[in-house]
């Protein structure tokens, strides 16, 4: 059996930098598993692409599911006009004007195509419409081509996924790094390595791990993968909106990048189980662990869709601070992400089934 050696940051590093636009999250899946199997007693899939690593540990003990999402948000192309350049739709929630200028590649049967962002420029524009967001319609992809026949001949097709394009970095500060898809590779591997720390060890539960799709379009992957694993309980992991940027209010973000992970308090698809949640913040101040909270007024998790399966699961969302989400490249402490590990392994390990039933009796 293969045995996980790499190190956290490198496991980051391929999954952010493989291509998986929310619907075409094969690539980025078939890496995952990889990784998966070597820690895991078996795979499970579901028929959406969603893949957990299950891991006994008591097997008449609770089902417990810590889940991130594969998905990253992207473009699909939709129209060539004849001079060769891409009209495109978005996938997931896109701010115009963080795209214009941007590289970005396609994936077609023929293999990558890179292009650039394109509009109409600034220059021949009137004064009162310079100041003006570029809207997304008005944007498409030049791929440096001169026809729609050459457009086709490379491969390039309606329905293609278009990726942002990114290479992850570190930074200045070397807890810091930078890189496409953090939303939600972040989550992917949390789950990955709370399997390799429990790899020979004890926990009260039966452990399901993994990754969901199309959580950017509607949280649609956790609903199939939740009635697949049809756990007792359940953990979202994904990112938070970081508040230590210039102009963010307290009242908008309170996370900072290196102060810990964060627990939603609230997201626009869920408010949490309150006795997990209290559960979550004990067990991190039992162990020593920064844990920081966070209200996403504005955003969902996987946690909302998991939390209503069957009769109802107790769920929550923990995540982790990040800046310039949903866009080509976000920023993360590698701090909170050792942090949020230890956390989730911890939680794990105290999820037996006297705890669980007290988290379900509301």
């Amino acid at each position: 059996m293969q045995v996980l050696t790499k190190s956290r940051v490198d496991i980051i590093k391929e999954l952010c930098e493989a291509y998986g636009v929310s619907g075409h999250e094969a690539e980025v899946r078939k890496l995952y598993e990889s990784h998966l199997t070597t820690v895991s007693d078996e795979l499970l899939h579901d028929n959406f692409g969603g893949v957990v690593g299950k891991k006994t540990g008591d097997e008449n003990g609770p089902r417990v599911l810590l889940a991130g999402h594969l998905d990253e948000i992207g473009m699909m192309v939709t129209y060539i006009t004849d001079e060769g350049f891409i009209f495109f739709q978005t996938i997931g929630g896109w701010w115009s004007q963080v795209m214009l200028a941007q590289r970005v590649v396609i994936q077609t049967r023929k293999g990558i195509i890179t292009g650039i962002i394109g509009s109409k420029p600034p220059h021949v524009l009137p004064a009162d419409e310079r100041d003006k967001v570029v809207k997304t319609k008005s944007m498409f992809i030049d791929i440096g081509v001169t026809s729609k026949a050459e457009a086709e001949s490379v491969g390039v097709r309606p329905g293609d996924p278009i990726i942002p394009w990114s290479p992850f970095i570190q930074m200045a500060n070397p807890k810091f790094y930078m890189g496409k898809a953090l939303d939600n590779r972040l989550g992917c591997a949390t789950a990955l390595e709370v399997l390799r720390g429990l790899k020979g060890a004890q926990h009260p539960n039966i452990l399901f791990a993994g990754a969901t799709t199309q959580e950017e379009v509607g949280l649609r992957g956790a609903q199939t993968m939740v009635q697949h694993v049809q756990p007792d309980i359940a953990i979202a992991l994904d990112v938070g909106i970081a508040g230590d940027t210039p102009e963010m209010k307290k009242s908008e973000a309170l996370s900072k990048c290196g102060d810990g992970p964060i627990l939603l308090l609230y997201d626009s698809s869920m408010i949490p189980n309150p006795k997990f949640r209290d559960f979550v913040m004990d067990t991190a101040s039992d162990a020593g662990i920064p844990l920081q909270v966070e209200v996403v007024a504005g955003g969902g998790t996987d946690a909302g869709r998991f939390q209503t399966f069957g009769s109802g699961v107790p769920s929550v969302a923990i995540g982790y601070p990040t800046r310039y989400i949903h866009s080509h490249a976000a920023v993360y402490n590698q701090d909170d992400f050792d942090n949020g590990v230890t956390l989730l392994t911890e939680l794990v390990k105290r999820l037996d089934a006297a705890t669980v039933r007290d988290i379900q009796q509301h």
